[in-house]
């Protein structure tokens, strides 16, 4: 199995566990509230992640002080992501919260991508990924009209 294939098929494991969270975050959600599902999500999160590190180890967690300050957001944009979902799902739909979210996702990606914003690695905007974000928007269209 090559090393691309396999990245490909982790990525697509991660973006079928975003689909199920997103459905199972918006039940939550819709029967107890935003904040009680942004709260449950995260609370069985920190459980998994704590067991893992206890088992697993990480021995580079004392160093978070060397991380940039910007990168230090990401729980909280973890309680954004989580909370907008909880919400948009019972009212859209998970395909049509999902490819908002996706593409939202994939224009903020090629924007920071194109100007290597916030330490990525720059990947500047050609023709391709142009077109590929203007199919995008269509589809994008066709899904929610």
């Amino acid at each position: 199995m090559s090393g691309l294939f396999l990245v490909v098929m982790i990525a697509a494991g991660g973006g079928a566990a975003i689909s199920f969270q997103s459905l199972f975050s918006g039940v939550i959600g819709e029967k107890l509230g935003i904040i009680e599902s942004v709260f449950i999500v995260h609370l069985g999160g920190l459980v998994l992640a704590s067991a893992l590190l206890l088992l697993i180890g990480g021995g580079s967690i004392a160093s978070w002080r060397g991380v940039p300050w910007y990168a230090l957001c990401a729980g909280l944009l973890g309680v954004v992501i989580v909370a907008s979902i909880s919400y948009a799902v019972p009212r859209l739909g998970l395909a049509t919260t999902l490819t908002v979210t996706i593409a939202s996702q994939l224009i903020i990606g090629a924007i920071i991508d194109h100007f290597g914003l916030l330490g990525a690695t720059q990947h500047p905007l050609d023709l391709s990924r142009v077109i590929g974000i203007l199919i995008l928007f269509v589809g994008t269209w066709l899904v929610i009209r």
